[in-house]
């Protein structure tokens, strides 16, 4: 059994593979250009065996399905300093031919109940194997550094509780991502102070080496 889902999944881990190479890279040109990058750092995983079966459970997708109704067994991770940011890193994903964009969900102008907020792309990205091209499902959260912070913490309560969360919990949580929204809102009125900063920073590191 763990053979076919090493296997199965094989194709999922290559496509994070290169996807973060690809994205990586477009990070490392924005400096090259000497401007400012909107991507922070870029992560991947492969959602566990565990996770997969979990949420086929809930959803209630047969197993023979996975492929075509899970789409965040591949996922990619964009994290950017500002809220503008995101719409910048948006701009670039729909501009690239390597992948085709099939779902956007904006979660960032229009925020979940509970008040998490990130931008959602689902992308068909070709891996190119032995057996030939095999598409995959990938999904692509983009989001500032505080909505990353909430959203891990949030994440980890909602394993501990299955999802029902006690209401002073689900109160506090409302709160504390109005609060990441407010630290985002106020970093966004000072990034050219920042930005300048961060770029005094850049020259005087690379002076000392």
């Amino acid at each position: 059994m763990i053979q076919q889902w090493d296997l199965f999944l094989a194709p999922y881990k290559q496509a994070i593979d290169e996807l973060k190479v690809k994205l990586k890279g477009a990070r490392s040109q924005f400096e090259m250009h000497s401007e400012h990058t909107p991507i922070e750092f870029v992560t991947g995983r492969v959602k566990p065996i565990a996770s997969i079966l979990d949420k086929a459970t809930r959803k209630g997708i047969p197993l023979e399905r996975l492929e075509e109704e899970m789409q965040d067994i591949a996922g990619i991770r964009m994290m950017c300093q500002f809220v503008d940011d995101i719409h910048r890193v948006v701009d670039l994903l729909r501009k690239r031919n390597d992948f085709k964009i099939i779902e956007e969900r904006d979660y960032v102008t229009r925020k979940k109940e509970s008040g998490y907020r990130s931008y959602h792309m689902v992308i068909e990205y070709p891996v190119q194997t032995i057996k030939g091209e095999k598409i995959i499902l990938v999904e692509i959260q983009i989001r500032t550094l505080a909505m990353n912070f909430w959203a891990t913490i949030e994440h980890s309560l909602n394993y501990k509780y299955s999802g029902q969360f006690p209401e002073e919990i689900h109160e506090r949580l409302v709160r504390a991502a109005e609060a990441a929204y407010l630290l985002d809102e106020e970093m966004s009125q000072i990034r050219g102070e920042i930005q300048e900063a961060q770029a005094i920073f850049s020259r005087k590191k690379e002076m000392d080496t």
